[in-house]
């Protein structure tokens, strides 16, 4: 099983263990984190919205037209760090990764 360090909405962290291959937003809507994923992981809202710690953003990816769209319309936007969670497939590389559930809006 690989690793996610979660901060919750309330600062609280957590520790979600999962097997690779699902995205971010599965992982931790399975896991209850408060991720809603509305859209079912089709890039059409933001509810799925995290801020990925520093040390890990440039091992997610870079972020589609379509995604920057949606994160740069929340009011937890922050350019360095906002991606939906859908958009991040878990993989081995991501064990151990960082991250914050977005404030909702």
């Amino acid at each position: 099983m690989a690793v996610i360090n979660v901060t919750d909405r309330s600062g609280r962290k957590h520790v979600v263990q999962s097997a690779p291959g699902a995205s971010l937003m599965e992982v931790l809507r399975d896991a209850n984190m408060d991720v809603e994923a509305i859209c079912g992981g089709c890039c059409s809202c933001a509810t799925c919205h995290v801020l990925i710690d520093d040390a890990w953003t440039a091992k997610t990816g870079t972020r589609s037209e379509d995604e920057q769209e949606l994160v740069e319309h929340t009011s937890a936007y922050k350019p360095a760090n906002s991606r939906l969670s859908c958009q991040i497939k878990f993989t081995d590389a991501l064990d151990g990764i960082s991250l914050t559930i977005a404030a909702g809006d």
